[in-house]
Formats: structure tokens, C-alpha cells, sequence
């Protein structure tokens, strides 16, 4: 038994101790630090490059840069609106496939399977009643 590990109840008939960690919240401390090291890692780079940097604004840098040529036309480029939906579409059904993954390792569970599977199934519902939305309205339809 580590040092961090205290006994919190001793089961004499089968001779075996529960042990539980002493302080649950030692061990996101470490998380915390790192994140917090991360953080400050991340100024210190910012900082440092903001007061290292020559500052020489020449009308050259100035410009709009394409490429090597030119700037042509406008800056603003119209972009058409469906192609955000299908970006919207994939975007939701990427993260609600992500909740599959846990539905599947709890079904392998004894006393979860039943239950498990009827609760996927209504959200497998509501994922198909949403695309069958988006297909009844014309939105699934290349043009």
C-alpha cells in the first residue's frame, strides 16, 4: 500500500481492506500545474516575441498580399449559404456519432444491455428524424 492510500474499512471475514485515495483532488493538482505551466509557457513566447520584434512599417508591408501579385478586385468574397449547411449537417453528426462510442463499451455490460439499447435507439431516432428533416426540405440536394 503507497503512502497516499488510506484503509477505510477492513472486511475481517474476507480479510481484505478498501482503500481509497486520501485526497482526490492531489491528483488533479499535477493537471492543474501543467495547465497552468502551458498557459504561462504560451505568454512568455507571446511576450517575448512582441518585445523582440522590430517594428518597421514600410508602406510595401502595408499592402495586401495575394500571392506575390497584385491585389485584384474586392477583398470580400461572397461565399453561398448551402455550403454552410452542409458544414452544419457534418458538424452535427460528427459529435453526435462521438456518443455512440460510449453507448457501445456500457452494452457489453451485464445488466445494461436492454436498457442500453433502447436509449440508442431513441437517439438514433432523433438523429434520423433530424435528417429526414433536412432531406424533405430540399437541403441534402446538390444544385
Amino acid at each position: 500500500m503507497s503512502d497516499q492510500t488510506v484503509v477505510v474499512a477492513a472486511d475481517a471475514q474476507a480479510g481484505r481492506h478498501m482503500v481509497v485515495a486520501a485526497d482526490y483532488f492531489q491528483s488533479y493538482s499535477v493537471v492543474g500545474l501543467l495547465a497552468l505551466v502551458g498557459v504561462l509557457f504560451v505568454a512568455v513566447a507571446f511576450g517575448a516575441g512582441r518585445l523582440l520584434r522590430p517594428v518597421v512599417p514600410t508602406p510595401e508591408k502595408l499592402m495586401t498580399y495575394e500571392c506575390g501579385v497584385d491585389p485584384v478586385g474586392e477583398g470580400w468574397a461572397h461565399t453561398q449559404v448551402r455550403y454552410y449547411v452542409y458544414a452544419f449537417l457534418y458538424v452535427i453528426f460528427a459529435i453526435d456519432s462521438i456518443f455512440l462510442f460510449p453507448w457501445a463499451t456500457v452494452f457489453a455490460d451485464p445488466g445494461y444491455g436492454a436498457t442500453t439499447l433502447v436509449e440508442m435507439f431513441i437517439f438514433l431516432g432523433f438523429l434520423a428524424v433530424g435528417l429526414l428533416y433536412a432531406y424533405k426540405k430540399g437541403v441534402l440536394a446538390w444544385t
